[in-house]
């Protein structure tokens, strides 16, 4: 019954966006169906699920697939259509009123870089807060147009030299207005925001050297500003405390890598460390999967050029770790290096937990080192699928016999989906706020953490994890230097199948789905 009424909701959603978008002609269709196919392979499961009709993992795949590609098509032709200035017009003054609604600022965002920049959904208020703190003398917080040389933080000497740098060929000022220990500077853009926040950034440097920053983004009007910002508000690099309780938490990591892999087999290494050689095969492969994890951010940081803090491991006693954290150290020249480097964790620790997973389900046979009950494998959509689809028959027994292997990687895969939740500054989290700005991420974490205390409410590790992430991850990531040019559809395309498979692994089968499959 819950399924289908969320299905009608879904469907009800897609109608009255339907509606809202025909009156802006092809720009509108073309943006709403591109909601469609971010929200398809999702429908089609579950509808065929509430139905009866089961899926295969190689169902579910194609539609992935077929998702990803009739989004990346439609994002083309959308930017194809937008070549018509009236068509852009329209496009854009439909973003403006969907980003309020139907959740998809990204579909139709991709017009053209131009329009890109009176589209963003991101407000200034919230960047600037991250990056400056405020003033002493009560001047902070001004937003209306005053004497600059009296009122502006900046040097009256600085903040003439910062007004040089503006341009007709990139960013043409109007305003400025003193904004905490900066300014913000109003006008219009001029050509393509990457372009232009690269060439106001190297002026600004030219002429002041490395003593202030420079941001393109959005005010709450959706109109593109700049900010500029002193240097010494950029992020800090981690202290020695900091980096004493990095490798504190590594440690403990490792201890309740080894208790996990101990209690699983039957003892508690604490109370019999003599077993240690029992135990450490399984921790080794959780810290594995971490590694991979971590050495899949520094891997893209370092070809980035992108500062980041040592990994703050969160040790868990349920499945050795609960991942980590990262802060970035460097300001981000755009939100396409955000994506690459909070995508690339994820992807690596996953690759390396399916491949654990896979390989464990081929060499489990009777007599394999666990037995775990058939009901386990009904934990976890793809965890389940993919187990009926190599393991057979044997899944309607009482025990299934299984190799380490296939519990090294369930326990990676759970460990990689709980980082990949769309909140704050976790990985998904930053994967959302680069693919459809910092709003959309602030409704999907506030949708995020009303989930994980509803699921608390019957599962303790879950309410943990919401608790963990109100009071250290619940903020965004603080804004890129061109903070208006969206990531292409490709890696739109990349952040759907993450959030799919995140889903896969930790939504649980129905009972009535399980005996379809023949699963316990």
């Amino acid at each position: 019954m819950i399924t289908t009424l969320l299905l009608l909701a879904a469907v009800g959603i897609l109608t009255w966006g339907f509606l809202q978008a025909k009156p802006y002609g092809e720009p509108g269709i073309l943006a709403w169906l591109q909601t469609v196919v971010l929200m398809g392979p999702w429908l089609l499961f579950f509808g065929f699920s509430a139905a009866g009709i089961y899926l295969n993992l190689a169902g579910i795949l194609l539609l992935v697939v077929a998702s990803a590609g009739a989004y990346i098509y439609l994002g083309r032709r959308l930017r194809a259509t937008a070549k018509d200035p009236l068509a852009a017009k329209r496009a854009a003054t439909l973003m403006n009123e969907a980003s309020e609604t139907t959740g998809s600022s990204a579909a139709i965002a991709n017009t053209d870089e131009t329009t890109k920049a009176s589209e963003s959904s991101e407000s200034v208020s919230e960047p600037a807060s991250e990056s400056a703190p405020p003033e002493a003398s009560g001047k902070t917080g001004k937003t209306g147009e005053t004497d600059e040389d009296a009122l502006t933080p900046i040097p009256a000497e600085d903040l003439a030299v910062i007004e040089g740098i503006f341009g007709i060929d990139t960013f043409f000022r109007t305003k400025t207005v003193p904004y905490q220990e900066g300014a913000i500077f109003k006008g219009n853009l001029r050509g393509q925001p990457d372009q232009a926040a690269q060439v106001l950034s190297q002026k600004l440097t030219e002429k002041l050297g490395d003593r202030y920053r420079s941001f393109l983004l959005a005010d709450p009007d959706n109109k593109p500003v700049v900010i500029v910002l002193p240097s010494q508000n950029d992020p800090k690099p981690t202290s020695l405390t900091q980096r004493i309780l990095a490798v504190a938490l590594a440690i403990a990591t490792l201890a309740t890598s080894l208790e996990t892999a101990s209690i699983l087999q039957g003892f508690d290494i604490f109370q019999s460390p003599e077993r240690l050689s029992e135990a450490l095969p399984i921790a080794l492969g959780i810290a594995a999967v971490l590694g991979a994890h971590e050495l899949g951010h520094r891997l893209l940081a370092n070809r980035l050029n992108v500062k980041i803090s040592p990994p703050f491991f969160l040790p868990a006693w349920q499945l050795g770790a609960f991942g980590s954290l990262m802060r970035f150290e460097s300001i981000l020249p755009n939100r396409t290096v955000l994506f690459d480097v909070a995508f690339a964790g994820p992807a690596a620790g996953g690759i390396v937990s399916f491949i654990f997973l896979l390989l464990g389900l081929v060499l489990s046979h009777p007599g394999s080192l666990f037995q775990l009950p058939a009901t386990f494998f009904q934990g976890s959509i793809l965890v389940g699928t993919l187990a009926r689809a190599v393991l057979g028959d044997a899944l309607q027994s009482t025990l299934v016999d299984v190799h380490p292997l296939m519990i090294m990687g369930w326990i990676g895969l759970i460990i990689t989906a709980i980082n990949v939740m769309p909140a704050g500054q976790l990985d998904g989290g930053r994967v959302i706020q680069a693919i459809y700005g910092r709003k959309t991420l602030v409704r999907a974490t506030v949708v995020t953490l009303v989930l994980l205390a509803i699921v608390g409410l019957f599962n303790p590790l879950a309410l943990y994890w919401a608790v963990l992430i109100v009071f250290l991850q619940r903020q965004p990531e603080r804004p890129c230097q061109d903070d208006l040019t969206e990531p292409d559809d490709a890696r739109a395309a990349l952040a759907l199948l993450a959030l799919l498979l995140m889903l896969l692994v930790l939504l649980p089968l129905t009972p009535s789905l399980a005996i379809r499959l023949g699963i316990g």
